[in-house]
């Protein structure tokens, strides 16, 4: 009888643990797909380069952030993709994708990237399947303050050092803005003409971060874009460089695609 009883109960803690097995794995699957996501890959806009998001880099890896920066040549949305999505490649896992400006018609379309888990879009363009930023551009107001000059003799489109400050930066100093200036990175021209492949917020979950003092690219296109990519909308009250003068509230936004996708 205690050999029977023996193997009964032996018999009885397998069943026990089949039937709990599955529950288990459904519980650690769970934990697993909730796990937040640790990979971030920043990308610059147009007159920037990828230094710019120091302070949010920073706020970042104190929380323990894996933070790489894409320095896009800014020659075409192509070479800009593929220099984004070589990035992409070299993380250990899933990533939230944040572009800002020209960015964002960079991220756009380098969020179809299967790595990219979630897209943050900072005072940027959120385009879809054949579209370009000069349709947008075209579609509201020119902007007084705005310093966009026309293409120089090379293709190059620059910033205009008399409304650098008023028109891009105007919540930083006067001498960071100046510094920004001296080292812009000018666009080629034709990015704004090219034709986005698809639009990765069609199926990423998205973020957008309304720029409400904006005198480069306009407030109010900023949220219709992002309205009708049913992106989660954040204002701040900054000018066009909201990464560089308010990195805190930036970073937050990063941390909460990060912790919700």
């Amino acid at each position: 009888m205690k050999t029977h009883s023996t193997f009964y109960g032996s018999v009885r803690r397998l069943l026990s643990a089949a039937f709990l097995l599955p529950f288990i794995f459904t519980t650690f699957t769970a934990a697993a797909q909730n796990k937040p996501i640790k990979n971030i890959v920043l990308v610059h806009g147009a007159f920037v380069d990828g230094s710019g998001w120091r302070g949010v880099y920073d706020i970042l890896v104190k929380k323990g952030y894996h933070v790489a920066i894409a320095q896009i040549p800014l020659t075409s949305l192509k070479d800009d993709v593929e220099a984004t999505n070589r990035i992409i490649a070299k993380q250990d896992g899933p990533v939230i994708l944040v572009g800002h400006s020209w960015g964002g018609a960079v991220i756009s379309e380098a969020g179809l990237n299967a790595k990219v888990a979630g897209l943050v879009f900072v005072a940027a363009f959120a385009l879809d399947k054949g579209e370009n930023c000069i349709q947008w551009l075209g579609s509201v107001p020119a902007i007084p303050e705005s310093g966009i000059l026309p293409p120089d003799e090379k293709g190059f489109v620059y910033y205009d050092k008399a409304k650098f400050h008023n028109g891009f930066g105007a919540d930083l100093s006067l001498a960071e803005s100046d510094f920004m200036f001296a080292s812009q990175k000018p666009i080629f021209a034709q990015c704004f003409a090219d034709k986005v492949a698809d639009g990765a917020w069609k199926t990423k979950p998205s973020y957008g971060i309304v720029a409400l003092n904006d005198k480069t690219l306009q407030p109010e296109l900023e949220r219709q874009l992002y309205q009708r990519a049913k992106a989660k909308i954040i204002e701040i009250r900054s000018s066009h460089v909201a990464f560089l003068s308010h990195p805190a509230e930036v970073a937050k936004v990063i941390v909460d695609a990060a912790s919700n996708n």
